[in-house]
């Protein structure tokens, strides 16, 4: 085995430990990732340093976006990983397209973009991050509309994908995929393209299950990444409501929690990771960074345990996606095709 890197701290998880989930290709993605959107509310620099520290205490897969804004700041603290002794081939890198860049010549020229910030030669995983390409500001609130903002079109959507498509037979992108989509658009992109997508990024935490979403993926061999792996307790203002619910405040995961001697938060990933999800948490702070990871390699949660959460389910979506509707009116509800139908 070739020696561990420099960096790795005395306390932190051994990479080799961490288990990986295998895609259709045969490529393995660590099932514990740091995600980089930082709310609004954590400096651009803060989430470069979260990096650093995730790096050493023993992450290696890392789940960026381009309207995060940070890719160039991630990009310097890979730079480091990289130099520092951690081989390309053992990180994982994942970046996503945004909605004002579906236009097919605009595909390209984001991904590059992205390749220059983060300063990397290939992503291993690149995703369309919605399958709406209606743009909205940085910022706004959950009542800013696009003029310009329409319903999902299905041959407008495979235009970008092909381009995606692209990307992977440049050789700038190892895997591409999907993130927010809903079964009834996935039905169209999977009968359509010409490489399927890799792994769906879908939000997935206890009082958000998707059973059927979840099932519907892994019967076609599409990896579950789940974000908000814990309830999203960062998220931005804007996207809150009041009837949100609090995964880590519920008395079954807090139950759980107290009899294990760790923090709910650790519950909800121990169950994610056991339903078979990739998870993405989001923090800032070491301890919270190695519990998370830690949760990845520590004694499973039991049968009981796995029963009493499922059970907890409550439909909670907390990543609505107001402000991609496209007129005046609608409930948020007409972008997750909840009746099986893709809204017009």
């Amino acid at each position: 085995m070739a020696p561990r890197p420099s960096p790795l701290a005395d306390d932190g998880v051994d990479p080799d430990l961490v288990p990986k989930r295998a895609l259709a290709t045969g490529a393995r993605i660590p099932v514990v990732g740091l995600g980089t959107f930082g709310s609004d509310s954590v400096s651009h620099d803060a989430v470069a340093e979260a990096v650093l520290e995730a790096a050493r205490l023993g992450y290696r897969h890392f789940d960026c976006a381009s309207v995060y804004g940070n890719e160039a700041h991630v990009g310097r603290s890979l730079r480091t990983i990289l130099r520092s002794g951690v081989r390309r081939e053992d990180l994982w890198v994942t970046s996503k397209l945004w909605n004002d860049k579906h236009g097919e010549r605009d595909v390209l020229l984001s991904c590059e973009r992205s390749l220059r910030d983060l300063q990397l030669d290939h992503l291993d995983l690149y995703l369309v991050h919605w399958p709406f390409p209606n743009y909205h500001p940085p910022g706004c609130d959950v009542t800013s509309r696009s003029p310009d903002a329409r319903p999902y079109a299905h041959e407008s959507y495979m235009r970008t994908w092909r381009q995606m498509e692209r990307l992977v037979e440049r050789g700038l992108v190892l895997h591409i995929g999907t993130s927010n989509m809903t079964v009834p658009k996935l039905d169209l992109l999977l009968r359509d393209a010409a490489i399927p997508p890799a792994a769906n990024e879908m939000e997935l935490h206890p009082h958000f299950q998707q059973p059927e979403l979840l099932r519907y993926v892994v019967d076609h061999g599409v990896a579950p990444i789940g974000y908000s792996p814990i309830g999203s307790p960062g998220r931005p203002e804007r996207d809150r409501t009041p009837d949100d619910t609090v995964d880590t405040e519920d008395p079954a995961i807090v139950a759980i929690a107290r009899r294990l001697g760790v923090h709910p938060a650790v519950v909800c990933l121990k169950w994610g990771l056991q339903r078979g999800h990739v998870v993405i948490p989001f923090s800032v702070k070491p301890a919270n960074l190695l519990a998370n990871l830690r949760a990845a390699v520590t004694p499973p949660l039991t049968d009981p345990d796995m029963e009493a959460i499922a059970g907890v389910d409550r439909g909670c979506r907390l990543i609505k996606g107001q402000v991609f509707l496209w007129r005046d009116g609608q409930s948020w509800r007409d972008l997750w095709d909840e009746d099986g139908r893709i809204a017009r």
